[in-house]
């Protein structure tokens, strides 16, 4: 394989550059007669997708380094600066990640460097609450650093606005504009440690803006008084996976009044490595491997566990044969719209103008509770920076009061302390969920019958495949385009109604590679590459009147649908 001239360049660039160090040059000649590795790590630049930028660690322009840090962090800093924003603070959180510590200090020495606060948390912190920090601080922007769910060899590095949300794309460009404009290290403005904090351009968050954060999301449970009245607690095994929820997930259900919770003490510490599963993704039942078998010897009601940043929650419930089944990102969805607009209107709480927000590859059962309810469902593209900026439009114009946002990749939000997704409220309100419905004999497996029978057996299924490097993203885009330029007539023996192709920035949405096809039954699929994982996702979603029916729909149009992107 041949390096391209820009690959060869930004390669030369890294081993001249006098503000790299040795030890990262020697990691590039190390490498200096494998063209592919060159090529992969200096085909481009990190950028902002769904989730800001995320990368493997290592040296070179498409990875996470201090200097790919740095280089961001400088063009934030002059973003802020030209926006008139750089006399109010940055924060900054991080997860238990690879170098996550040591990226964020990175942070903070250049928005130092720049004259620009830093807060920075002084251990690692859940993602929400980073989210919460910036609103309740009033600060220009905020920073984490993360990698979410991915394998230990990612990290990454998301940007939030002073609403407390992701960067959506308009801004996102900017900042990119600015990063664009930083050709040399030496442009990288950074202030030793000692001398950013002599400054007071270093300070560090503890525990006063955690209290403050449990508090809002303990503030949010619909059925406060109700854990105490349990004549026999709900028994709850939990799992932070490694990650930054242990402390913030412990205390709100501490504070929410549950007294009998178990967490895997395996998992229970930060470990950048994830050595006890295979992947710290609570969507993967292999995940709650320990936590099942905590869960067996404890008699657990639910299990649930935490992504190593704590903005993704996955549950597992105990049903009435003793059996434990894990809830889908749309099926725990489904329950807790259901719940908490229940719990709402049962109380004369229900807004008249209350709106449900969810992605546009979500599932349509939480739209028909929401309808239900009568309370409006809004669509979004794919990332919870579309929920949190809907949010933010709401409270400025009234048009709707923000009741519950999810997605189906497991991330939540009830209230509006924070614009991004929230594992801690999640938890707590799957938990209060499970507790409400034991008082009346139900778990939540009974209550999803239920639902079924009143709306229609849902079933939804995510396929992707993975595409790695220059050849992978090629290999992506290129099915995208055949499928945009040729769409099927019809799929699993249904027509194709109707194309969506929000490349065309459907809606008032964005504009967004994604290609959404809509089934003459109400069935779909939808094809998305991924904005942080070198993948090209495939969303299915089907209903049908029985679960048998809804699942052979499913296995015919999957099995159709992804013989035909294989062969793409």
């Amino acid at each position: 394989m041949s390096i391209t001239p820009e690959a060869t360049k930004a390669f030369q660039m890294w081993l001249e550059d006098p503000g790299i160090d040795e030890a990262t040059k020697r990691e590039l000649r190390a490498i200096a007669d494998q063209p592919k590795e060159i090529e992969d790590r200096f085909f481009k630049d990190l950028e902002f997708g769904t989730g800001g930028l995320r990368g493997l660690i290592g040296a070179g322009t498409n990875r996470m380094n201090l200097y790919t840090v740095g280089r961001a962090t400088q063009g934030l800093a002059q973003h802020l600066l030209q926006q008139g924003a750089g006399g109010r603070p940055v924060v900054i959180a991080y997860d238990s990640r690879r170098m996550s510590p040591e990226f964020a200090l990175e942070a903070a020495l250049v928005l130092a460097g720049n004259g620009i606060a830093a807060y920075v948390f002084d251990a690692l912190r859940p993602t929400p609450e980073l989210s919460f920090a910036v609103r309740e601080l009033k600060a220009a922007a905020g920073i984490v650093i993360t990698a979410s769910h991915n394998p230990p060899e990612y990290n990454g590095y998301k940007v939030y606005g002073p609403d407390g949300g992701q960067l959506v794309p308009d801004d996102a460009r900017k900042v990119t504009e600015q990063i664009a404009r930083v050709t040399s290290f030496a442009q990288v403005r950074k202030l030793p440690r000692q001398e950013a904090e002599a400054k007071r351009l270093l300070r560090w968050i503890g525990d006063e803006i955690d209290r403050k954060y449990i508090d809002a999301v303990t503030a949010i449970s619909p059925n406060a008084p109700l854990i105490a009245q349990m004549k026999e607690p709900l028994r709850i095994v939990y799992t932070p996976l490694h990650g930054a929820g242990n402390h913030a997930v412990r205390r709100a259900l501490k504070q929410a009044g549950f007294a009998q919770v178990t967490v895997v003490p395996e998992q229970e510490r930060p470990d950048s490595e994830f050595s006890t599963v295979k992947s710290p993704n609570p969507e993967e039942r292999e995940a709650f491997t320990l936590a099942l078998k905590w869960a067996e010897q404890v008699g657990a009601d639910i299990v649930i566990g935490t992504d190593p940043d704590c903005d993704r929650m996955g549950a597992v419930v105990r049903d009435s044969s003793g059996r434990y089944q894990i809830l889908t990102g749309n099926q725990a969805g489904a329950l807790m719209v259901h719940y908490l607009l229940g719990s709402l209107q049962a109380k004369g709480a229900l807004p008249d103008n209350g709106v449900v927000i969810k992605t546009i590859v979500t599932g349509e059962m939480g739209a028909h509770i929401a309808r239900h309810y009568g309370m409006a469902t809004i669509n979004t593209l794919t990332g919870f920076k579309y929920i949190g900026e809907k949010i933010t439009e709401f409270e400025q114009t009234g048009a709707h009061r923000f009741l519950f946002g999810y997605e189906e990749s497991y991330g939540y939000l009830a209230g509006t302390h924070c614009r991004d997704k929230d594992a801690v409220v999640a938890s707590m309100l799957i938990c209060e969920a499970a507790a409400y419905y034991k008082m009346q004999g139900k778990t939540l497996i009974d209550v999803l019958e239920e639902l079924y029978r009143q709306y229609g057996y849902f079933r939804e299924q995510l396929e992707s495949l993975t595409l790695k490097g220059k050849e992978g993203l090629e290999k992506i885009n290129g099915t995208m385009e055949k499928w945009r330029n040729a769409p099927p007539a019809q799929i699993g023996g249904l027509r194709v109604a109707a194309v969506e192709d929000y490349r065309l920035g459907l809606y008032g949405l964005p504009k967004e590679n994604v290609l959404k096809y809509k089934l003459e039954d109400g069935s779909w699929f939808c094809l998305r590459p991924s904005g942080t994982e070198p993948k090209l996702k495939v969303y299915f979603g089907v209903r049908g009147d029985s679960m048998q029916a809804a699942d052979d729909l499913l296995k015919r149009l999957v099995d159709e649908v992804m013989a035909k992107v294989k062969a793409s």
